[in-house]
């Protein structure tokens, strides 16, 4: 009689714990949560529910689906009528956002449509009330690139590392910006001339086949930890830093190139990224070459770098005469045309 007993007890116990996973399993699939600023598997129907407009921003947290993660797309549902060349999508990879302006959304749009499926790559969602639509706008955990695809008023994003979809990858950095101007002389500065060379070099690499991340486009300044951030967590084959020199004797002109000397590479390393820089651009711009410099202790950026890192000092802004050629655009895309064929040397080495 006792293992009858034994028995029922079990049989009961099998079926309430069905039971209730199957409940649990009902109720996840059907629930909605916000997704606010907390780690991704910190995120529980339980205490994460919240809505409202954050007064500060004009913000709203976007509300995602539970029960559909199995996807390897996120799906953002979209107003009707809105067409795949009227959406705007921003990739701000030194923020780790991706921004998305959906024309023809009302305000009301997001609180009433959930987003669902895959949102392992998301810490948090927002939109905001734009022109003519609402700016959704999803924190990312890492450096991605998206595919999308628009389908029955739905958008379909894809999330990939970039080294799932690109062979070659650098990032280059143009020093300073934004209030810290770097070295200077008279109306000349640091900062401006390390971004036009970053401009003229993005115009040679686009569409050379090699994946180009900048640390700025435009006159900001990124703290030093996001610059070389973007180059460890992108997984870059090499870090490029475009900086002027300024030296107490202003007869000294020319080339240098500094590299990270704590980080040993085997095979290509930041010495050999170094050479081929300062090679490269001394031979294209007909200058002088000062040679390669190891790293000071206080270059973050290139002492934190854990691939191959190298920042060239593209000639002596104390120099009046090489200041009158940093000056110029053709003296500038020189500069760039150096780099980029230091760079497309690399690679071509790399294949033999």
């Amino acid at each position: 009689m006792q293992q009858d007993l034994i028995k029922k007890t079990a049989i009961c116990s099998i079926v309430f714990f069905v039971i209730s996973m199957a409940l649990i399993i009902y109720l996840s699939s059907e629930k909605v949560i916000t997704v606010v600023d907390v780690a991704q598997d910190e995120v529980s129907g339980e205490t994460m529910v919240k809505t409202g407009i954050d007064e500060q921003e004009g913000q709203r947290n976007l509300t995602f689906l539970l029960g559909e993660a199995d996807t390897s797309y996120l799906r953002i549902p979209l107003p009707e009528g809105c067409k795949a060349g009227e959406i705007v999508i921003e990739n701000h990879y030194m923020d780790r956002e991706l921004w998305l302006l959906i024309p023809k959304a009302e305000e009301s749009f997001y609180a009433d449509n959930a987003i669902s499926g895959n949102r392992e790559m998301i810490k948090q969602g927002s939109y905001e009330v734009a022109e003519d639509g609402c700016r959704l706008k999803f924190q990312l955990s890492g450096i991605f690139e998206c595919r999308t695809i628009l389908e029955n008023s739905n958008l379909y994003i894809s999330f990939s590392s970039p080294r799932e979809m690109y062979d070659k990858i650098v990032v280059i950095d143009p020093a300073f910006g934004g209030s810290d101007t770097g070295a200077a002389s008279g109306n000349l500065l640091e900062k401006d001339i390390a971004l036009s060379v970053a401009r003229k070099l993005k115009q040679k690499l686009d569409g050379s086949g090699v994946k180009a991340y900048y640390t700025r486009m435009d006159d900001v300044n990124p703290s030093e930890k996001d610059r070389i951030a973007l180059a460890n967590d992108a997984k870059a084959d090499m870090y490029i830093g475009i900086r002027v020199n300024a030296v107490e004797d202003s007869a000294v002109y020319g080339t240098e190139t500094v590299y990270n000397g704590d980080y040993f590479i085997p095979g290509f390393g930041s010495v050999e990224l170094a050479d081929c820089l300062e090679r490269e651009v001394v031979t294209n711009i007909k200058g002088k070459g000062l040679g390669l410099v190891e790293a000071s202790e206080d270059d973050y950026t290139i002492r934190n770098a854990t691939i191959p890192a190298a920042a060239i000092k593209v000639g002596c802004i104390t120099n009046k005469q090489e200041a009158t050629l940093l000056a110029k655009e053709e003296y500038i895309d020189k500069i760039a045309t150096g780099i980029y064929n230091a760079i497309m040397k690399i690679y071509a080495e790399e294949k033999q």
